[in-house]
């Protein structure tokens, strides 16, 4: 970005050369860079200058008088803003460029962002993101463990109810064979099978007498 100064080398108006130079002079000071546009000896710079002037910056007679001050296209002001942003510290402003880093004017700045934004402090909001970090981090080793735990106490469960279900099948296999045998026990006699019975201990009882005789 360069900043044009129009004025006029051969004015013949005490004051208009005071305030070019005033201008100058200052610009020089802070290091600023600018171009020096003479309107007196080309008549292209005076009619750029006429036409690029706002027209509410422009006096009465409608004809702007130096020095006129541009930051490339972008109209800036007249030595009375100029003047104004000079005594403001704000000149850097008045010419649209970025104070340097620790001028009145970048202080000034910063103040007022301040005011207007709040401080901001970098350690501290990285402090606290690391701590928000480390906390969720935190909770979330917690979560993973009691998941782990849940899931260790789920196997030993399902160990334990493997172990006990053959276990518990043999139990009921047992029972099942018990109640068949109890079954069969209590089932009734028919009649053959009673008289079947009867002839057999029938036949036994002579066999013993017989015994007992001869053993007599």
């Amino acid at each position: 970005m360069v900043i044009k100064v129009f004025l006029a080398s051969s004015s013949g108006s005490t004051a208009i050369k005071k305030k070019q130079q005033d201008v100058l002079g200052f610009l020089e000071a802070l290091k600023v860079d600018y171009a020096p546009l003479d309107i007196a000896c080309n008549e292209d710079n005076r009619m750029w200058m006429r036409e690029n002037v706002p027209v509410e910056k422009k006096p009465t007679n409608g004809i702007p008088l130096p020095p006129q001050i541009f930051n490339e296209e972008s109209y800036c002001g007249d030595y009375e803003t100029f003047f104004d942003a000079k005594e403001d510290n704000a000149v850097f402003a008045f010419l649209g460029l970025p104070p340097p880093p620790g001028s009145k004017e970048a202080k000034e700045a910063e103040k007022a962002f301040i005011l207007e934004n709040g401080p901001v402090e970098n350690g501290t909001v990285e402090i606290e993101t690391v701590e928000s970090e480390t906390v969720e981090n935190g909770t979330d080793d917690a979560e993973d463990e009691e998941n782990l735990e849940a899931e260790e106490v789920e196997e030993e469960n399902l160990d334990d109810d493997s172990l006990k279900a053959p276990v518990k099948q043999e139990e009921a296999q047992e029972e099942v064979e018990d109640e068949e045998a109890k079954g069969e026990d209590d089932q009734p006699v028919s009649e053959e099978e009673e008289e079947l019975r009867q002839l057999e201990e029938e036949e036994e009882a002579p066999e013993v007498t017989e015994q007992e005789e001869e053993d007599e």
